[in-house]
């Protein structure tokens, strides 16, 4: 490692970038994880007209997939702003639309109080949620590698990454501390409200890391070079076609893999299988810690090699997994429930880790927060939006099988769109520059 290297990656400038990058990141995942683990546990009783257990929780999935048809529409606003007037203001209002979103749905009536209003407004924030948060990765990951030095780029972009198992950690903790202390009335009655209320807090604690950054050199250049494209995504669409495809059926199976291991376990577990909530909450709590070092494998074997490589590689991990499903998560033992999960996150660490440099380099930086965002939100509706449904459906009909055929089929869509990404030559950077 060159002495200039060296000092660039540990500068007090880098550490603001990825400090910034990473705690952002882990506030806007922790006010989605709420959502996901309340969906599966709390707001099927609360919002929805009593019916049977397993109709309520396929409505309660439904608004949690709203979110993800709101990332795209989110991810064209702000990748339009943040692809004509910056990246770090950008990131500020996106980060302030999730937090307050996520703070209102803390005060939201249940459907016995209000009928069909409650479910309405769930979905209204819902939406806000997801709109936010479609602004929210892309800037997140072009702060961390359009700062990083030569030969940094994957470990630079893994630093957004984490903030998912921190988020996770942080959101399932909080629940699982709340199910310990409080009764069970106590919990569904008010107690599920909290961490709600507390993420106003994070956002605070994000909005004062954002900024106190400054403006990325990347984008800096761009605007020397050339005016800002009058409409970025038109542009992106137009003349970035196939990498804005291929680049989106890349990311189905991180999205999958993380929504089947997560929302849909949770609710299978408790539901179906029989676990306690503070069981199963506990038991994915340990399999996250699998996510983060997944990631952090990643990240340095990208710069080691490349990360469309990589990413192809757990790809077909995907697929295994895919196919050990139902045999591990369905043979009634905690041991190898809790085996399937830490594989399945730490096989997504594989498929999420090195997207944070691999899907920006695929656009030019004048239409890259817009091309990265889109890429990763629409990939977002096709591989995690409806997982959790059509998981839940296709357990009800056929059992686990079926729901590992369904991560099988995840895989192999990422693989194709791998194999026709034209592999970017700024991520594969040689051993000997870092």
């Amino acid at each position: 490692m060159t002495t200039t290297t060296a000092a660039g990656a540990g500068s007090a400038s880098n550490r603001r970038v990825l400090a910034a990058s990473l705690v952002g990141t882990a506030v806007e995942f922790y006010d989605f994880y709420i959502y996901a683990t309340a969906a599966a546990l709390v707001f099927p009783q609360l919002f929805f007209p009593k019916s049977s257990d397993s109709a309520q929780l396929l409505q309660s999935y439904a608004t949690f997939a709203v979110a993800f048809f709101a990332r795209p529409v989110g991810a064209a606003f702000f990748g339009h702003f943040g692809d004509r007037i910056g990246r770090k203001s950008t990131l500020v209002a996106s980060l302030l639309t999730m937090g307050l979103s996520t703070l209102l749905i803390a005060f939201l009536p249940s459907y016995a109080l209000v009928g069909w209003v409650a479910p309405f407004l769930l979905c209204l924030l819902r939406f806000g949620q997801g709109f936010g948060l479609g602004g929210e990765w892309g800037g997140a990951a072009l702060l961390a590698v359009e700062n990083a030095p030569p030969g940094w780029k994957a470990r630079f972009g893994m630093f957004p990454q984490l903030g998912a198992p921190v988020g996770f950690i942080a959101a399932n903790g909080l629940f699982l501390l709340l199910g310990v202390v409080l009764s069970p009335e106590a919990f569904i009655d008010w107690g599920w409200r909290l961490p709600f209320l507390a993420s106003a807090i994070l956002v605070g604690l994000g909005l004062w890391i954002r900024l106190r950054i400054t403006e990325t050199p990347d984008f800096q250049k761009a605007m020397a070079e050339a005016e800002p494209s009058h409409v970025p995504m038109a542009e992106t669409i137009r003349r970035h076609p196939g990498a804005l495809v291929a680049g989106t059926f890349a990311v189905v199976a991180c999205f999958a893999l993380f929504y089947l291991s997560t929302a849909f376990a949770l609710g299978y577990g408790t539901a179906t299988l029989g676990y306690s909530r503070e069981t199963f909450l506990g038991v994915q709590l340990g399999a996250i810690l699998f996510l983060a070092a997944g990631i952090i494998a990643a990240g340095y074997a990208s710069d080691a090699s490349n990360a469309r490589r990589v990413l192809m590689g757990g790809c077909f991990a995907t697929v295994a997994v895919g196919g050990v499903m139902g045999a591990m998560m369905g043979a009634g033992s905690l041991g190898l429930i809790l085996a399937w999960l830490s594989l399945a996150l730490f096989t997504m660490g594989f498929v999420y880790g090195p997207l944070g440099a691999f899907l920006p380099s695929l656009f030019p930086p004048r239409v890259r927060y817009t091309g990265a965002s889109l890429a990763f939100n629409i990939g977002g509706i096709i591989g995690g939006g409806m997982a959790p449904i059509a998981a839940q459906a296709l357990a009800d009909r056929g059992g686990l099988n079926l729901v590992g055929g369904y991560l099988v089929a995840a895989g192999v869509l990422s693989l194709a769109g791998l194999w026709f990404c034209k592999p970017p030559p700024d991520v594969a950077q040689p051993t000997q520059q870092a």
